[in-house]
């Protein structure tokens, strides 16, 4: 359920996370206030792990607040009730305040990427997933999200997959996991989610992309990746991160506000705010 419905009154939200700098969504949220009338502000915090529980107890009355690393499993220990979702990926980037004073922690990462792919009419029989992070593991939730069963893992170190494991299994999803190469078999699935950090997933530029593909870079970082690049160039169809931060963002809107978001003012402001991701 949504949080306290959106009143005519100023309310508080924010961004935690560490470092914080770099964070667009201050950009988005903000956009999103405007667009809807509302006198709310929304701030950027730098918090390490350490810190969370305090910066929380001393803003109960907030209205909620996003979470980038190194925050996003830690919510799951300070929040008094974990959403389903949340729960089987293992990670939250949102909590939202209940009464009194309990948290509530929410997993929107998953929205942006089922939102991405379903704007974009994209429905896969085969989805392979690059990497076994906490990005990786919501992209699996979205895979059983968009009513499929099963789904390839790509990694450099089978051994380390034990997450991801856990939450395909939560969620009902068959996994094959597999060790990363530019030649692995996986990579000619019809979906591709690249769930990695920045450059970590250039060396599959050199994979051979194909016409009917539909690859998914969760990088906007910089745009245009190695691997959206050459996946583009081979007449694949390729979305960037830009696009997951902007549907998570909304999804994150709407739970604090109560209000459905307004979706292309927060794509304007953040076109202005990073003009070459593409979105």
């Amino acid at each position: 359920m949504p949080a306290e419905p959106a009143g005519v009154g100023a309310r508080r939200a924010a961004v935690l996370g560490h470092p914080i700098a770099h964070s667009l969504s201050p950009v988005l949220h903000r956009a999103a206030y405007a667009a809807l009338g509302l006198p709310w502000t929304y701030d950027a915090i730098d918090c390490d792990v350490p810190y969370l529980t305090d910066v929380l107890d001393e803003r109960r009355d907030w209205a909620g607040f996003s979470l980038t690393m190194p925050l996003k499993r830690a919510a799951l220990t300070v929040a008094d009730e974990v959403s389903p979702r949340a729960q089987a990926v293992g990670a939250a980037n949102t909590l939202l305040p209940r009464a009194e004073g309990v948290w509530s922690a929410h997993n929107t990462d998953v929205d942006g990427i089922r939102t991405v792919l379903q704007d974009a009419g994209v429905r896969p029989e085969r989805v392979t997933v690059v990497g076994a992070g906490g990005t990786a593991q919501a992209a699996v939730a979205a895979v059983a999200e968009l009513r499929l069963d099963r789904c390839a893992v790509l990694v450099r170190d089978p051994d380390r997959t034990a997450e991801v494991r856990a939450t395909a299994q939560a969620v009902g999803v068959a996994l094959e996991i597999a060790t990363l190469a530019t030649d692995s078999p996986e990579l000619t699935a019809d979906l591709i989610v690249a769930a990695l950090p920045p450059h970590a997933a250039d060396p599959l530029a050199g994979a051979p992309w194909r016409g009917g593909q539909t690859v998914l870079d969760v990088v906007y970082d910089p745009w245009p990746t190695a691997l959206g690049s050459a996946a583009v160039a081979a007449g694949a169809t390729v979305f960037g991160g830009a696009l997951m931060l902007l549907h998570q963002a909304v999804a994150q809107v709407e739970l604090m506000t109560g209000r459905a978001a307004p979706v292309e003012a927060m794509r304007a402001a953040l076109r202005t705010a990073v003009p070459h991701t593409g979105i």
